[in-house]
């Protein structure tokens, strides 16, 4: 069923888990998702970044991904992942996402609050969801996202942030990256728990790509209770289609998309896996 993210990152919140928000492109990415989120019994958040409307019809993809959460048997929440632009949260809200994330890490913070003030009302009047970031994500190896400045989140400022804006829950920065990492992590756990110590918020991790599975279980202890995976995704799909095409000279469409889709399900099954830290 399709539910509002802020309902699921509660429930997670509570239990100490947190939940798979994945980057997906087409029909065949999406039901990948759902499909793996029910393997393990766990919720799942599908998301779409702004950056890939040029070439999703946004309309039909929401309705798309709504049929198929009427039919799924957990919860799904549709999400609309860094946007920068007030007409594409005005959009995803116009055609029923769960939730929408307002990116506006690149101004002051002074600014960046002014402008998710105006997000958050509008968004919350439709019962939509809000999720902002303050600091910002380096770009590493495979990411399509933007290059950021890998400024870490302030605890402070998010203190402030949260106050003074009402998000529904925040993407901290704390030393991840948008793709694969170019040397060797170097994630701040202790930056992690100042930030949860000063607000009560859900919160958020960008990056889930190429980060160790140690590293996530414990930020997962430290309060993230959303985790985004894209570039891992889009690597395996990718991989996938190099060597299934040369190997499969006349398939027809419809078996190279269904095998893809059969391909992609268990890599996100284990994400899923993991991020419910049952152990």
């Amino acid at each position: 069923m399709m539910v509002n993210t802020k309902e699921i990152l509660a429930a997670a919140q509570l239990g100490g888990y947190a939940v798979a928000a994945f980057n997906v492109y087409n029909q065949e990415t999406a039901r990948a998702a759902i499909r793996a989120a029910e393997s393990e019994r766990q919720p799942v958040i599908i998301a779409l970044g702004e950056r890939y409307f040029p070439t999703v019809d946004v309309e039909g993809f929401a309705a798309m991904v709504q049929a198929m959460a009427a039919k799924a048997a957990i919860q799904v929440a549709l999400h609309l992942d860094h946007a920068y632009e007030r007409a594409s949260i005005e959009r995803a809200i116009a055609c029923g996402f769960s939730s929408v994330m307002f990116d506006g890490s690149k101004y002051e913070l002074e600014q960046n609050i002014r402008h998710t003030q105006a997000i958050v009302a509008l968004a919350h009047e439709a019962g939509v969801a809000v999720e902002a970031e303050i600091g910002s994500m380096a770009r590493g190896a495979f990411s399509d996202e933007e290059e950021g400045s890998g400024l870490l989140t302030s605890p402070a400022e998010a203190a402030t942030f949260v106050a003074e804006t009402g998000v529904d829950f925040l993407a901290a920065a704390i030393g991840t990256v948008h793709g694969m990492y170019e040397g060797e992590p170097n994630i701040d756990l202790g930056l992690l728990e100042q930030i949860r110590a000063v607000t009560q918020v859900p919160l958020v991790l960008h990056g889930g790509s190429g980060t160790p599975d140690a590293t996530l279980i414990e930020t997962i202890r430290r309060g993230i209770c959303k985790i985004n995976v894209n570039t891992e995704i889009s690597l395996a799909a990718t991989g996938f289609l190099q060597h299934y095409a040369p190997a499969h000279p006349k398939a027809h469409l419809s078996v190279v998309m269904a095998e893809l889709e059969n391909t992609l399900t268990p890599v996100m099954s284990r994400f899923v896996s993991l991020f419910a830290n049952r152990a």
